[in-house]
């Protein structure tokens, strides 16, 4: 997984990189956004409850974002950030792109289950601010792409393989995925898993690399 650079934030106020204590204030701002918006959902949600929630004055909310919609989509591009982060630091020790597709999603689900906010926040995304929706998605599928394709040059991968059709198809699996056997999967007193089943993950991996890798047979007789 590629991650991308993400701009520096500014202050809302002056236009400026913030300080690191300003970082560090923002910072605090989001994680409450995340929290309220995950309990409340975005239209009973208010920037006076993320900011008691954070442990700020109110006016202070505006020198790091414009209105509650600003800190929203802010929020979703912070946990894409996030989420690719967890996805690529999990696939740094694979030897190959089959084995990293499977330690990827291990990542992509460790961090689902730290942060069930994600799924409401990207699914309220797609009213709230369809154009901050996509660009999460897109971000997602650059990367897959990017390392589809340099393991398609490398053998590693069929060929015949649209690697943009298949880096979707791969998201979209994942977020099922992580919906079906994180976010709805409850155990006898009523609490989710703090991870994904192990049996889960080896049943995907298992279809992905069925899915991705080269046809051995090509030329032999059958």
């Amino acid at each position: 997984m590629t991650i991308h650079a993400d701009t520096p934030p500014v202050s809302s106020a002056t236009g400026r990189p913030l300080t690191k204590r300003g970082q560090e204030t923002r910072r605090r701002l989001l994680e409450a956004a995340e929290q309220v918006f995950a309990d409340l959902g975005y239209h009973e949600a208010s920037i006076v409850k993320i900011t008691e929630h954070a442990g700020v004055a109110l006016g202070t909310f505006y020198l790091y974002f414009d209105s509650k919609q600003s800190i929203f989509e802010a929020l979703v591009i912070d946990l894409n950030s996030r989420v690719r982060h967890s996805m690529s630091e999990a696939m740094a020790g694979a030897t190959n792109r089959i084995e990293a597709e499977g330690l990827g999603f291990e990542g992509f689900f460790r961090f689902t289950a730290e942060h069930p906010a994600l799924y409401r926040v990207v699914r309220e995304a797609e009213f709230v601010s369809p154009a901050t929706l996509k660009l999460h998605y897109e971000r997602i599928v650059d990367g897959y792409r990017a390392g589809l394709d340099a393991a398609q040059r490398d053998g590693e991968i069929a060929a015949e393989l649209d690697t943009e059709v298949v880096a979707w198809a791969l998201m979209g699996a994942g977020e099922l995925i992580g919906m079906r056997y994180l976010l709805w999967e409850r155990d006898a007193e009523g609490r989710p898993p703090a991870k994904i089943d192990p049996a889960v993950l080896a049943g995907m991996s298992g279809f992905i690399a069925r899915a991705l890798r080269p046809d051995t047979t090509e030329g032999t007789d059958r």
